[in-house]
């Protein structure tokens, strides 16, 4: 039997090429493929930043949009995909500003190069990712959309924990306890389980935390009991294995509440206010992130006023690295107030007054700031890596904000000094037209946030009904 026709290759091949042509062919792939690796790497590192100008200097990728108006439903939108950069840990890795345009500058050689980018970032004007969908997916969701509220009676030992208020809530965490009470008076309440599409888990974490009798570090034990008392009296959670069950949480300490049920947090769906892309508690597919909201009452007067005279404007405790890098920066600014701590005047002047209200990370990316931006007119400046902004994969973040990566902080003031009239215009515009999906009322009105909430609960839910055929008994 001959010799395989590989090694007959192999042979004729020793006699064709000079053992240097033999080198040169067998270091070649592997030449090309590290440098290919190589050239991806840098693209990956230097597309993390947000700002890019063909004249070594920082401009902002800017967007914006129309309005919208439909038979029954009008407002705007578009979705808006944030890169996962690293996380600044300390005031070194605030980069030196001389770098930025050298990166930015490779950034887009190697965009275009690779075929990833046009080099264009101004050609999406729109306030919503696909706004004629989604007002057709609002319709179907606000017409089919059903929850079935695990009940308890007013009796309960923890109808604080379990119940909604009877006062209208306050504070950093409202939107949690406003979910609650907008949901239980709302028609997406179901008794029948038959037909429901999710099942509500009505603990509030920012009332546990506050209960002497559970308090922070027993919420994970409160949790597990939850979930093994619904899933004996009831057979909902063991048929899905709680996978059409949700929670809400605003108070970061939702991201404990699942630390005795690591089952249950993988299938569980989680809408909350403190949503970040890397820790292993969120997953941006399953969950959702849902805005916090520090509750007001009206309206607020001359939301485009041209007296907005001040450039940015933040104040705050500092309690994180990026806090510090912002102060340290800009503590001195004539036309950026950074300010360490309380005003000693109504915020509401400084945030009618501004231009720009910058949102800094804190011990978690989430605060109301955001929202009381919007709610003044104020374009929000977000600084807060890997943060899964609420709704946003229903409005354009880029369209009425800008996203600045921690490293940035040194040439903030270009970045935002750059953006001309016109695009400010179309940013505050565009603050306007969402700001009604940041806002949560006494009795909830179409777009709010109680809605735009539901909606992101709506595409969460299962296409796949299983239905009881015993009777069940209910509390």
């Amino acid at each position: 039997m001959g010799k395989p026709s590989s090694f007959l290759l192999y042979k004729i091949s020793e006699h064709r090429f000079p053992a240097a042509f033999k080198g040169f062919f067998y270091f070649l792939p592997i030449s090309l493929a590290l440098t290919t690796l190589l050239l991806i790497f840098i693209y990956i590192t230097t597309t993390a930043y947000y700002v890019t100008n063909s004249h070594a200097q920082t401009t902002l990728y800017l967007e914006t949009l129309p309005t919208i108006s439909s038979s029954n439903y009008s407002l705007d939108h578009t979705v808006t995909t944030f890169p996962f950069d690293q996380t600044v840990e300390n005031d070194d890795l605030v980069a030196d500003p001389s770098s930025l345009a050298t990166l930015a500058r490779t950034s887009k050689w190697l965009g275009n190069l690779f075929g990833l980018t046009n080099g264009n970032y101004t050609n999406n004007q729109e306030a919503y990712h696909d706004r004629d969908l989604f007002l057709e997916d609002y319709k179907q969701m606000n017409k089919s959309l059903k929850i079935f509220v695990y009940p308890h009676p007013k009796d309960d030992p923890f109808a604080n924990v379990l119940l909604p208020t009877d006062y209208e809530p306050t504070g950093n965490y409202a939107s949690e306890l406003y979910f609650k009470k907008s949901l239980m008076k709302s028609h997406f309440v179901t008794k029948d389980p038959n037909e429901a599409d999710l099942f509500y888990m009505p603990f509030s974490m920012s009332t546990m935390r506050t209960d002497p009798r559970i308090d922070v570090e027993g919420i994970p034990d409160f949790v597990k009991n939850y979930i093994l008392n619904i899933s004996h009296k009831y057979p909902y959670w063991n048929r899905t294995g709680g996978a059409d069950h949700f929670y809400v949480a605003c108070h970061s300490i939702g991201k404990t509440a699942f630390d005795k049920s690591f089952v249950a947090r993988l299938n569980v769906i989680q809408l909350v206010c403190s949503s970040t892309y890397f820790p292993t508690y969120y997953f941006p597919h399953k969950d959702a992130s849902m805005p916090q909201v520090w509750p007001r009452i009206g309206e607020p007067t001359n939301l485009l006023t041209s007296k907005r005279k001040r450039l940015a404007f933040f104040a705050g405790a500092v309690n994180s690295p990026v806090r510090i890098a912002l102060l340290k920066a800009w503590a001195n600014d004539t036309e950026i107030f950074a300010h360490s701590g309380r005003l000693q005047t109504p915020y509401s002047e400084q945030l009618l007054g501004s231009k720009f209200c910058i949102h800094v990370k804190g011990f978690e990316v989430n605060t109301a700031r955001v929202a009381d931006s919007l709610y003044y007119g104020c374009v929000p400046i977000i600084l807060a890596n890997h943060y899964d902004l609420p709704f946003t994969d229903i409005v354009n973040w880029r369209s009425f904000s800008v996203v600045v990566h921690h490293r940035d902080i040194p040439v903030l003031k270009n970045i935002l000094q750059r953006i001309s009239i016109a695009e400010y215009e179309m940013l505050q515009s565009n603050v306007i037209k969402v700001r009604k999906h940041f806002q949560w009322h006494p009795s909830p009105i179409d777009f709010d946030a109680f809605h735009m909430s539901m909606y992101e609960l709506w595409k969460r839910r299962s296409v796949v009904r299983v239905r009881l055929t015993p009777s069940v008994e209910f509390m």
